[in-house]
């Protein structure tokens, strides 16, 4: 059965920068496109937690210099005001353990401020679509960097779950798991789903966190 679908609602994002030239250049872009809108833009993590209450976007699009505090530790806050946002943190240089923290902390992926626009428009949409944001050999370099753990007690993966678990380590996009495992997409996200749940995770990346936290992966 194929994956298509009917368009859905455009894609809500916001976006979270002191820097007030990018946000309205980068807003321009976002909302020449049909199916994405930005409901706002906030220069501090105050203000982005609270917009992320009023306006409940699906991808927030984070800085992680902020006047009152880091993007990282926004990160946290923002999944809680809403769990079902994905985080993409726009860096201009960021070291690798800001990036290990970010992913630790929930975050969807990265996305560089000097990126084209087609790039960027991607990643929304990527992020959007539960991707991680995050290339096979970025994610080799800090996969070791993420906390390891022994092997605890915790909630049981299913094999074919583990399975999944294995190949988002390795990088795959959920269309790449689809076609090794010679299921669909939407089968595939149904795998990830659960498996975030079972491990309390809010993106592929946090998923791969915990589950090296937990000992769940070699």
């Amino acid at each position: 059965m194929s994956d298509a679908a009917a368009p859905g609602p455009p894609i809500r994002v916001l976006i979270v920068d002191d820097h007030q030239m990018f946000s309205a250049s980068l807003s321009v872009v976002l909302q020449a496109e049909t199916d994405l809108v930005v409901v706002g833009t906030a220069g501090t993590v105050r203000q982005a937690v609270t917009m992320v209450r009023s306006t409940l976007p699906d991808v927030v699009l984070l800085d992680q210099r902020l006047p009152d505090g880091d993007g990282v530790g926004a990160i946290g806050e923002i999944l809680d005001a809403r769990p079902q946002a994905s985080v993409v943190m726009v860096t201009g240089t960021a070291t690798d353990q800001v990036l290990v923290s970010a992913i630790e902390a929930g975050a969807a992926g990265f996305v560089e401020k000097t990126r084209s626009v087609e790039e960027v428009l991607a990643a929304v949409r990527s992020a959007a679509a539960g991707e991680a944001l995050v290339t096979p050999k970025l994610l080799a370099r800090l996969l070791p960097r993420l906390r390891r753990g022994n092997r605890a007690e915790g909630p049981v993966l299913t094999e074919r779950e583990r399975e999944v678990l294995q190949y988002v380590a390795e990088g795959l996009s959920n269309a790449e798991i689809g076609q090794r495992l010679s299921v669909s997409v939407h089968t595939v996200r149904n795998h990830i789903a659960n498996i975030s749940g079972k491990l309390g995770a809010h993106s592929k990346l946090e998923v791969l966190a915990i589950a090296l936290r937990d000992g769940l992966l070699p």
